[in-house]
């Protein structure tokens, strides 16, 4: 199938990558005239395992090509993906300006179409948004009429950073909110070769699915934080206890999330948060589980803070920027606030992290950078034994051998905060340990 996608950020290119690997032809629209270039030169704008081979590989086989002709791209192709991105408003509701800007594009393309075509959405977007704003738009830009000029679908991804591939090739069900029956058929066609339970329903239940998701991950890794830190006080290991837990494959439903440990962060968790609670507020709706998880997360970043405070005088080095290893996405990285108040506080910082390159960030992670901190590139140190010899208290974010190789040679005077349980408390370095909450 012909399938243009517009937004090459992380969960356009992984489906990018992915589709052409199935098969598919795709037409990238991206009006970022790096990312353009990038996908041109059969180069990944996001650094994931495997995205740069699929993506150099589709370009070379020409199933792959990018343009910034919105009209071009939806002339040649069948069926398009809205994969662009949905962050907060400072309020916490959604900003929807991005998604409206390119169905608006669409619908003026659409308007010169032909033949039916397939509109699918898969940026996040709360309950409610595809059929009051988005059809709307669609109908109202391209003069035609949807479930008989054009199909409509939502399908929200359920890919995680640093496993994304796996997620998408292997995932545990395909999600299709459709408009009508004709759209879900466009769809589901282009997932036929994967072996996957497919889900076709409203597109609200669609839209809240994504929701659902999230911001039960999200309590998860709060729920399994705070008995971490209830074992801590108690002298009991968390790891043990959650391990235990984790046993009952039945009503626990799933090991994923359940590891005390740090904060989380990213692109999704804390935005999707803030957006579903915003909108039961709009509705006088009551959520104050819902609205106590970040809350409780931004507890467990202050947690962080209170210990490295003690510290007072020494130098601290950080193992890891981003918010979870195998990704350079610093957007809402905990790590990130608990270094930004430490230099408030007047400690010395160094820094180091294997994914994140300051030449090379661009688009919405760039844009986070130089508005929220623009100085991070001065902190980097050109290795992680520099760092570990260079600072007095080192805390480490991220699981990765070269770090664990390292911190084995601490001296006794140095200090270890481990946020990730690197080590076990019975088998760590010689230096003072502490493990956040085991």
């Amino acid at each position: 199938m012909r399938i243009s996608i517009f937004g090459m950020g992380y969960v356009g290119c992984v489906c990018a990558g992915c589709l052409t690997d199935l098969g598919h032809e795709i037409v990238a629209v991206e009006s970022n005239p790096i990312k353009l270039a990038m996908i041109t030169e059969g180069k990944s704008p996001v650094i994931e395992t495997g995205v740069d081979r699929l993506i150099s590989n589709a370009v070379q086989a020409r199933r792959l090509r990018a343009t910034a002709d919105f009209v071009d791209a939806i002339h040649s192709t069948d069926l398009t993906m809205v994969c662009v991105g949905t962050p907060n408003r400072s309020n916490g509701s959604i900003d929807l300006s991005a998604v409206l800007r390119v169905c608006e594009q669409i619908g003026q393309a659409l308007s010169s179409k032909q033949d039916y075509y397939t509109v699918v959405v898969r940026s996040t977007v709360v309950p409610g948004t595809v059929e009051e704003r988005l059809l709307p738009m669609l109908q109202k830009t391209s003069g035609k009429k949807a479930g008989r000029d054009f199909g409509l679908c939502m399908n929200p991804e359920f890919l995680r950073e640093g496993t994304s591939i796996a997620d998408f090739y292997h995932p545990s069900r395909t999600v299709i909110g459709e408009f009508d029956r004709r759209s879900g058929d466009a769809l589901s066609k282009v997932y036929e070769p994967l072996s996957a339970p497919m889900i076709r329903t409203k597109l609200r239940v669609a839209e809240m699915t994504k929701y659902a998701d999230n911001t039960f991950h999200a309590l998860k890794i709060s729920f399994a934080n705070e008995i971490g830190n209830i074992c801590k006080a108690l002298e009991i290991d968390s790891h043990e206890v959650m391990s235990i837990f984790c046993a009952d494959k039945k009503l626990n439903l799933s090991a994923s999330y359940l590891k005390p440990g740090f904060a989380f962060g990213g692109s999704c968790l804390p935005k999707d948060l803030r957006s579903i609670c915003y909108q039961a507020n709009e509705h006088d709706i009551e959520v104050p589980l819902l609205n106590s998880i970040l809350n409780s997360n931004r507890c467990q970043i202050q947690k962080v803070i209170t210990k490295l405070l003690s510290y007072k005088g020494r130098s601290l080095g950080f193992l890891g920027l981003s918010f979870k290893e195998g990704t350079d996405d610093l957007r809402e990285s905990p790590t990130v606030e608990v270094i930004e108040t430490m230099i408030g506080k007047g400690f010395n910082v160094r820094v180091h992290d294997h994914n994140v390159s300051m030449a090379r960030l661009i688009g919405a992670n760039k844009e986070y950078i130089d508005r929220e901190i623009p100085h991070i590139a001065q902190l980097f140190c050109s290795s992680a034994d520099e760092l570990i010899r260079q600072s007095d208290v080192i805390v480490v974010t991220a699981r990765d051998a070269e770090y664990a190789r390292g911190l084995r040679a601490l001296r006794e005077d140095q200090v270890l905060l481990d946020l990730v349980r690197l080590f076990d408390p019975e088998d760590h370095p010689k230096a003072e340990y502490y493990g956040i909450c085991w």
